[in-house]
């Protein structure tokens, strides 16, 4: 996906609205999500999603994404950000991200996904490392939603 950052992409730096870039990132990294399935996909996470420069008005930004690993119904999703200028064609990486996707049947439940074959070294380490990143989302859900980590509404209004 190819987008070209106009004024009303930009902030008061003259760069791309992080929440604009996570919106394209949501959209490309659901596209490749359901090529991969053949089905329809929900958001379950997003995650390590890392600026690594700005991308200035005027510039190019092109996003990448592909399945890196699957679960039974569950997909990581990588997407990388490039942004280009177009006058020098000068390219950098800008952002990269993880997110996860669920593939649903008609009836809108988790149905099982294919497995994911890499085509190349980058897709071969992605895949070898993403059982870690599955592991470190378990663990940081598991503290989030735990027991100890809920408020009920009655505690946080009287706090």
């Amino acid at each position: 996906m190819t987008e070209l950052v106009l004024p009303t992409d930009t902030n008061v730096h003259g760069t791309m609205f992080g929440g604009a870039l996570m919106h394209y990132i949501d959209k490309i990294s659901a596209i490749a999500a359901m090529r991969h399935a053949n089905k329809p996909v929900v958001t379950a996470s997003t995650d390590s999603l890392d600026f690594l420069s700005p991308i200035r008005m005027g510039e190019a930004v092109e996003l990448e994404a592909f399945v890196t690993w699957t679960r039974r119904s569950s997909m990581e999703v990588y997407v990388v950000v490039r942004a280009e200028n177009l006058f020098t064609g000068e390219r950098r990486v800008t952002v990269t991200a993880f997110s996860t996707f669920v593939a649903l049947n008609d009836q809108g439940k988790p149905t099982a996904v294919p497995t994911v074959q890499p085509e190349n070294d980058a897709e071969r380490k992605l895949h070898e490392t993403a059982p870690e990143r599955y592991e470190q989302r378990m663990k940081r859900r598991a503290t989030r939603y735990s027991p100890t980590n809920r408020q009920s509404s009655t505690d946080t209004q009287t706090e």
